[in-house]
């Protein structure tokens, strides 16, 4: 019997300039989650938590926090991107290009721009992506370029850091039916 690994993530020989991601989780905003992140990063902007102020504003209700919807769409796009990185280098061209509410379902693309080798860290390169987040009805809300370092599938800090379980999961430990 074999351990089979779970999605590990890409490393630095599996990107591809022209490939497109479609990162496979989308996320709806609650109003809860939008008031919890201007509380924890002190964003005193009313739109985003008072609700005459929102109903009072050209949108007619309140606005999530755009760097919340910033955070999750970089979140969604580390799966498939930036799971094996360890460093970000850069955020560039962020656009928010239309509000997002609370219920509103978010998803993220990301298309490979640039990977190339890193000549001081051999063990690593360096990939640029360009990010967008879609809403619910394919509207477009933000895109961005980020460039990250990721490490080569041989890089001696790219070992996953699963730990080795004292008794391994196995067929063999479990009951028989009759048991169960």
């Amino acid at each position: 019997m074999a351990v089979v690994a779970g999605w590990q993530g890409r490393f630095f020989e599996d990107f591809v300039v022209g490939d497109v991601y479609q990162h496979p989780l989308g996320r709806t905003i609650t109003e809860t989650d939008n008031t919890w992140f201007t509380l924890l990063t002190m964003n005193t902007n009313q739109a985003h938590f008072n609700a005459q102020v929102g109903a009072e504003s050209e949108f007619g209700r309140m606005l999530v926090a755009s760097p919340l919807t910033i955070s999750i769409v970089i979140g969604q796009s580390v799966s498939d991107t930036s799971q094996n990185a360890f460093a970000n280098l850069g955020i560039d061209e962020l656009r928010l290009t239309a509000p997002v509410f609370a219920g509103d379902t978010l998803y993220a693309e990301s298309l490979v721009l640039s990977a190339r080798g890193s000549g001081s860290r051999p063990d690593a390169g360096i990939v640029g992506v360009r990010t967008r987040g879609l809403n619910q009805d394919g509207v477009e809300v933000l895109t961005f370029k980020r460039a990250f370092y990721v490490h080569r599938r041989d890089a001696p800090r790219a070992a996953p850091p699963f730990p080795q379980a004292a008794t391994p999961l196995s067929l063999e430990n479990e009951p028989s039916e009759n048991q169960a």
